[in-house]
């Protein structure tokens, strides 16, 4: 005999979907298990095997050219590869402070010593500090407050 369905928990979960921007959210609670995607594929059904995380994944084509005047500047810094990049461990989402009513554990312009918390990340309902990798002084913070994260996005600048 099956379980019904909770719409007040899909309802949530959609709003957490649209809230984190993702494109895919999946729930497992007393053996129902719910999947909710937008802009994509549909989501095969469970006994099929599961699509690839997205950094395995073939990248995926431009929708469209992005037309000159709307083009990243050339005055704008990839920091993938910088070497002085924090870089996320996982993917969530970005805290800048423990909570809304706290500073912001870094600003442009502080110096902290390397293993300092320079911000949280947010997996699974588990908050996860981030440490800095070395000591310096924060030259430029790269996300804001409830942003989502990749694996290996850059975070913070420290020179």
């Amino acid at each position: 005999m099956s379980t019904p369905l909770d719409t007040k928990v899909i309802s949530k979960l959609a709003e957490i979907l649209d809230k984190t921007n993702l494109t895919k959210l999946e729930y497992e609670d007393e053996g129902c298990r719910i999947s909710l995607s937008r802009g994509g594929a549909p989501v095969p059904p469970p006994h099929h095997p599961a699509p690839l995380p997205p950094m395995f994944a073939a990248p995926a084509a431009p929708a469209a050219p992005v037309p000159a005047a709307e083009s990243v500047p050339a005055t704008e810094t990839d920091y993938t590869k910088d070497p002085n990049a924090v870089k996320s461990p996982m993917v969530g989402v970005v805290y800048l402070s423990a909570d809304p009513n706290t500073p912001d554990y870094v600003k442009p312009g502080d110096t902290v010593a390397e293993g300092d918390t320079v911000c949280l990340i947010e997996a699974m309902k588990t908050f996860n500090p981030v440490k800095a990798h070395k000591g310096g002084k924060v030259s430029k913070i790269l996300i804001a407050s409830g942003d989502p994260v990749e694996y290996g996005e850059p975070l913070i600048v420290i020179e």
